[in-house]
């Protein structure tokens, strides 16, 4: 019988949101964790900004028009239905973890006090088997059109976690193609890389292959499902959305590669809910006998990097007080 403590079983969860409608939102995402749990899961991975939703208005919209209503009505609607997670806005995800003893990683908008409560980041949420939120990674650079309604983020949650042998960490979607990001992770001992994308094979299918041959770890990339009937009614400005929609806006393409770089499960596209399989530690130890990027194949006399963690904020006050 193989060591339980080297086998892990992992479940990617893709599914579409009930966009831009948190509350609703959160319902599905508590399903899909007990609906993992049913089937044994340990990690349960979402996409990335699944709750409350990809802003795809931006590529279906006139998002650069200056001053705009329209835009501006939609970005506050966006805002208002975004989490922070200091107000409670994951508490019963979090109490849904430690009830079932089970680790998510799970792709938010957050709405951050520390960055004064109205900007948003699209955000990648460690919340462990005690239900306890370990890391919260803003995601470093929006992508093209993202920049128009999300922040850039900063360098403190790139951070990696224990999760029986494996050690897990996870970057947000093309942040996955950042080389330094990458190797950040990887100098934490990283060997169960969590890669998510709002949905599309047209990105997974290439890098989360490279990214398990260059780190000789496992991938898992987990994205969403969003299809033209899937924009609640109550949308603002729905009609001009949808004018230029196409039937499918993320079509999937969840899947997981190994430390030699091939599929375990290939993409898989258009299906909506678990897909569920068993990770093993020693695979890692294998691959890592002829290459290791940050221990026996690196030379940090020659090259080296540096990480800022600390979390950034507009506003340092050193007033002396003691309030609590």
């Amino acid at each position: 019988m193989p060591n339980s403590d080297l086998i892990l079983k992992v479940g990617m969860a893709q599914i579409s949101p009930v966009w831009l409608d948190k509350a609703n939102t959160i319902k599905k995402i508590l399903d899909q964790i007990e609906k993992a749990k049913k089937q044994g899961c340990e990690l349960l991975v979402f996409g990335e900004g699944l709750l409350p939703g990809y802003p795809f208005w931006l590529g279906l919209t006139p998002a650069t028009e200056f001053d705009s209503k329209m835009q501006k009505e939609i970005h506050a609607h966006y805002v208002q239905n975004a989490i922070q997670i200091e107000s409670g806005g994951l508490d019963d995800i979090c109490k849904a973890c430690k009830k079932h003893k089970m680790a998510v990683y799970l792709g938010i908008i957050e709405r951050p006090l520390d960055r004064g409560g109205h900007s948003i980041y699209c955000s990648l949420v460690y919340i462990d088997a005690l239900g306890k939120i370990c890391s919260v990674h803003r995601k470093l650079q929006p992508t093209y059109d993202e920049r128009l309604t999300w922040s850039p983020g900063d360098g403190h949650g790139l951070r990696v976690h224990a999760l029986k042998k494996f050690t897990v960490g996870g970057l947000n979607c093309w942040e996955n193609w950042m080389p330094l990001a990458r190797t950040a992770l990887y100098g934490l001992g990283e060997n169960l890389h969590i890669a998510v994308w709002p949905g599309s094979d047209y990105n997974t299918k290439d890098i989360t292959r490279f990214i398990a041959r260059e780190s000789r770890s496992f991938v898992v990339s987990v994205s969403s499902l969003m299809k033209r009937e899937d924009f609640p009614e109550d949308t603002p400005y729905l009609g001009e959305i949808l004018e230029n929609c196409p039937d499918i806006l993320a079509n999937g393409g969840s899947c997981i590669a190994g430390p030699d770089g091939e599929w375990l499960v290939e993409p898989v596209i258009g299906e909506e809910g678990l897909i569920i399989y068993d990770v093993d530690y020693n695979r890692v130890l294998e691959e890592r006998q002829n290459f290791d990027s940050v221990g026996h194949y690196s030379r940090p006399d020659v090259t080296r990097l540096e990480v800022n963690r600390e979390r950034q904020s507009v506003v340092n006050f050193s007033d002396g007080s003691n309030d609590k």
